[in-house]
């Protein structure tokens, strides 16, 4: 009895596997072969109209602007190709309308990106150069003052050295006539002492006498 259970019941999980494997294995499938949805874009007109399916019988669900951007789901047929669209929604819109090449939409405002990069980058420049006018400017005013200090120490010097000069001639001069004096004490003393000296042994051998 129980080996009879056991036959039953392997049976019903051999049944069960094969009806699980069966209906897993298209979803598997179907994830496998999905396509990866890729980037595209709608082309420069005014708008375009969205379908729920792939023709114009289909009802319309919306419309997307000139130069959206858009992706792919891979599906296409009937000239329609099915897209996501920028709320992540799936509908379908005629092939004609997409492009890989981005519309004037995005060209403008990469364009209008670079451009304020590039303002911004002029700006910091402008600044930096602003910075070092500032600093040549300082710099040239602290030269200027170094250049007026020097010219004034010059002048000091040079009215230093001619001082200097004429100390040094006035001392000369002060030393000449100081020895010419000195020359001509010791010529008159030279002179009268020795007269002097005459005179008093002179008057001894009078006195003597």
């Amino acid at each position: 009895m129980k080996k009879h259970q056991n036959t039953k019941n392997n049976r019903f999980n051999s049944v069960f596997s094969f009806i699980l494997f069966t209906f897993a294995l298209p979803l598997f499938a179907a994830q496998e072969l999905a396509p990866k949805a890729e980037q595209a874009y709608i082309t420069d007109e005014l708008f375009v109209y969205m379908h729920a399916g792939s023709g114009n019988n289909y009802r319309i669900v919306g419309t997307t602007n000139a130069g959206s951007q858009i992706k792919l789901t891979g599906l296409s047929e009937n000239n329609y190709t099915q897209i996501v669209d920028e709320n992540n929604k799936k509908t379908w819109i005629e092939s004609k309308y997409i492009t890989e090449q981005a519309g004037l939409r995005f060209v403008v405002a990469e364009l209008n990106a670079q451009l304020a990069a590039a303002t911004e980058l002029n700006s910091q420049l402008d600044s930096q150069l602003n910075n070092v006018k500032a600093n040549t400017s300082n710099l040239n005013d602290k030269n200027g003052q170094l250049n007026t200090e020097i010219a004034t120490l010059k002048n000091q010097l040079a009215t230093s050295q001619s001082k200097l000069k004429t100390q040094d001639t006035d001392v000369q001069k002060q030393w000449f006539f100081t020895g010419a004096i000195v020359l001509a004490i010791g010529l008159v003393l030279g002179l009268v002492i020795p007269r002097l000296g005459g005179r008093r042994r002179g008057g001894n051998m009078d006195n003597w006498k």
